[in-house]
C-alpha cells in the first residue's frame, strides 16, 4: 500500500460538503496511540449486553467454554473488517460519511450513514436510561430507599442528569472522549477482576464456581412423555455440596395455586390438564420465613436429535449473532481511527482491545452468575439467576457495596455510550448539512432522538428492532470494502470527496452500483426471513448480505473507474 497518511492540499472551505468537523484531521492532531484505541474498546465493550452475551448460549444448552470460544472467535472475525475499514480513516483522516461518498455518492451515503446513526440513537436512549437508573439507585442506597419497577420522578431525574453528563462530553469534543476512555479502561478492567475474585472467594474455589454452569443450562421445569403418560421434572439449584436448595414445590394450574408439597427431583406425573396450563414454584425455609422462587413454565424436554450436524449449525448461528454485536461499529470505525497516529496503532489497538475485552467480560458474567447460584440462598431455580449486574446488585443490602458498584456501572455505561452511540450519529447528522450542523449539533440531535424514543417504555421492543436492523447492515460494509480495496486499491482522490460537481456526484449524487448492491444484499437476507425454506439466508444475514453486495458492487464497478 502507498503512502500511509494523505493530507488535503486544496482549499475546499467554500464547498457545502466541507466543514471543520468533517475535514481530514491534520497529522499533528492525530494523537491516538495503540493504547488509546485499546482503551477505547475496553470502554465500549464493558457494558451490560457484553456481560449478558454468554448467558443466552448457556441457557440454550452450551457449556461455558463453548460460549466463550464462540464469543472470542466472533470478535476476532469482526475485528478483521474493523481494521480493514479503519485503514481509510488513518490514511485520509476522514470519518465514515465522507469515506462513504466514494462508494455510495455524495448523496447516496446518507442512506447508510443515517440508518447507522438512527440505530446508534436508539442504543443511546437505552443506555442513557440504564445510566439514569444507576444514579437513582445510588440515591436510594444513600437514603435507605428501594428501587421498584414502577416509573418515578426520581428515575426521570436520574435519566436527565445522565443525559446532561453525556452532552458534556459531546460538547467538549473528541479529546474529552479520548480522556474518558483512557481513564475508564483500567477502572473497568479492575472491576472485572474484582468480581471474579469475589466469586472465587465466596464459593471457595475457581473450579467449584465453573462447575455450576451446567445448572444454568437446565430448564427450571420440563415435561416429557413416557409409556403413554406425561410427566414433569423439577430442576432445583443445588448448593456446592450437591444438595437441592429447594425444600417444597407447588403446582399452579390455570391460575389456581396448589398446596406446597415436599420437593422431589424424581419425575412427577401430570394427572390432568396439559403442560401448557401448568406452572410451578419452589421454596425453601430460612429462619421463620420462606424464600420463594419465581413461577416457572414447563418446557418440553429436548431429545437432542440432530447429532453433530445440528450442533455445528447452532455454533454457526450463534457465531453470526455474536459477529453482529459490533456490526454497526465496523461501518463507522473510521470516525475513530481518523485520530490514530499510524496504521500500526489502529491495527494493534483494535486487536488488543476488542476480542480480549469481550472474552474477559463475558467470562465475568459467566463466573459471577455461577458464583451467585451457591452464594445466595434465594436462587432456587435457573430462572432466578442474576445474569445482569442490576439483578446481582439488588441482592446486596450493604449500601456502600451498592453505591460503589453503581458508580462502576455508570462509568461503564458512559464510556460505551459516548464512543459507540454518539460519535457515529453526530458525524452522520453533520454530513446532512456540513455548513449548518456541527459535530456538537449532531450530538445534540442524537441526544434528543434518544429522549423521543421513550426508552423507559419501549426498551425491550426497541432493542429487538435495532438488532434486526443491525443484522441487515452487512451489505454496507461489503460495498465500502469492495470500493476501497478492489476498485480503488486504497487510492481515493481526497479533494474530490468534498466537491459537489466532482467525480463522486455520480447520477445526482447516488452511485447506482452501490444502491443496487445494497438492495440486493438486504433483499436476500429478507427472503430468508419470510421464506422458512431458506431461513439460513436471514440467520446468516450479516455474512450473506456482505458477500452478495461485495460481489455485485465489484461486478458493476469494475469497468467504470
Amino acid at each position: 500500500m502507498s503512502k500511509e497518511i494523505i493530507e488535503l492540499n486544496e482549499d475546499l472551505s467554500h464547498s457545502d460538503l466541507y466543514s471543520e468537523d468533517l475535514a481530514p484531521v491534520p497529522k499533528e492532531k492525530r494523537t491516538w496511540s495503540m493504547w488509546h484505541l485499546a482503551a477505547l474498546w475496553v470502554g465500549m465493550a464493558v457494558c451490560i449486553p457484553t456481560y449478558l452475551l454468554a448467558s443466552y448460549m448457556i441457557v440454550a444448552g452450551m457449556s461455558w467454554l463453548e460460549a466463550l470460544i464462540i464469543i472470542g472467535l466472533a470478535n476476532l472475525i469482526i475485528t478483521i473488517p474493523m481494521v480493514l475499514n479503519g485503514h481509510a480513516g488513518v490514511k485520509y483522516g476522514i470519518p465514515f460519511p465522507v469515506i462513504g461518498r466514494s462508494s455510495f455518492g455524495i448523496n447516496g451515503i446518507h442512506i447508510a450513514s443515517i440508518v447507522r446513526g438512527v440505530v446508534a440513537c436508539g442504543w443511546f436512549g437505552i443506555q442513557t436510561w440504564i445510566g439514569g437508573l444507576a444514579i437513582y439507585a445510588i440515591y436510594q442506597a444513600l437514603t435507605g430507599g428501594t428501587v421498584g419497577p414502577e416509573l418515578t420522578l426520581g428515575k426521570f431525574l436520574g435519566f436527565a442528569i445522565f443525559w446532561l453528563i453525556n452532552m458534556f462530553f459531546i460538547w467538549k469534543g473528541t479529546e474529552s472522549i479520548k480522556w474518558l476512555e483512557e481513564y475508564s479502561a483500567p477502572i473497568l478492567i479492575a472491576m472485572g477482576l474484582f468480581l471474579i475474585g469475589w466469586g472465587w472467594n465466596q464459593a471457595g474455589g475457581f473450579g467449584i464456581v465453573l462447575e455450576q454452569s451446567q445448572q444454568l443450562a437446565n430448564p427450571s421445569a420440563e415435561w416429557f412423555e413416557k409409556d403413554g403418560r406425561t410427566y414433569f421434572q423439577l430442576n432445583s439449584i443445588k448448593d456446592k455440596t450437591g444438595k437441592n436448595k429447594a425444600e417444597e414445590y407447588r403446582i399452579i394450574q390455570n391460575g389456581n395455586e396448589g398446596n406446597w408439597t415436599v420437593f422431589s427431583d424424581q419425575p412427577i406425573a401430570i394427572n390432568s390438564g396439559k403442560p401448557d396450563d401448568i406452572q410451578v414454584q419452589l421454596r425453601a425455609k430460612k429462619g421463620n420465613d420462606y424464600l420463594v422462587s419465581s413461577k416457572a413454565t414447563l418446557s418440553q424436554r429436548s431429545n437432542d436429535a440432530g447429532g453433530i450436524g445440528a450442533k455445528l449449525w447452532s455454533y454457526i448461528l450463534w457465531l453470526t449473532i455474536m459477529v453482529g454485536f459490533w456490526a454497526t461499529m465496523s461501518l463507522s470505525i473510521a470516525d475513530i481511527t481518523r485520530y490514530a497516529a499510524t496504521q500500526k496503532a489502529q491495527v494493534a489497538g483494535q486487536f488488543i482491545g476488542l476480542p480480549g475485552t469481550m472474552m474477559l467480560y463475558s467470562f465475568v458474567g459467566i463466573f459471577v452468575t455461577c458464583a451467585a447460584l451457591i452464594n445466595f440462598d434465594d436462587i432456587l431455580i435457573a430462572n432466578d439467576a442474576p445474569w445482569d449486574p442490576v439483578s446481582l446488585l439488588a441482592k446486596f443490602s450493604n449500601p456502600v457495596v451498592v453505591v460503589i458498584a453503581q458508580i462502576f456501572l455508570l462509568i461503564a455505561t458512559l464510556s460505551t455510550n459516548i464512543a459507540a452511540n454518539v460519535i457515529a450519529p453526530s458525524n452522520a447528522f453533520s454530513n446532512l448539512s456540513p455548513k449548518n450542523i456541527s459535530f456538537r449539533g449532531g450530538g445534540v440531535i442524537t441526544g434528543i432522538i434518544g429522549i423521543l424514543i421513550c426508552p423507559w417504555w419501549l426498551m425491550d421492543s426497541i432493542s429487538g428492532i435495532l438488532i434486526f436492523i443491525s443484522g441487515l447492515l452487512g451489505p454496507v460494509l461489503g460495498i465500502m470494502l469492495a470500493d476501497y480495496y478492489v476498485i480503488r486499491k486504497t487510492e481515493i482522490p481526497l479533494a474530490e470527496l468534498y466537491k459537489r460537481d466532482g467525480i463522486f456526484n455520480y447520477s445526482g449524487g447516488f452511485n447506482p452500483a452501490a444502491i443496487v448492491a445494497l438492495v440486493l444484499g438486504v433483499l436476500i437476507a429478507l427472503i430468508g426471513y419470510f421464506v422458512p425454506a431458506v431461513d439460513f439466508l436471514y440467520n446468516l444475514s450479516w455474512f450473506t448480505g456482505f458477500i452478495i453486495s461485495f460481489i455485485v458492487y465489484v461486478l458493476m464497478m469494475r469497468n467504470k473507474t
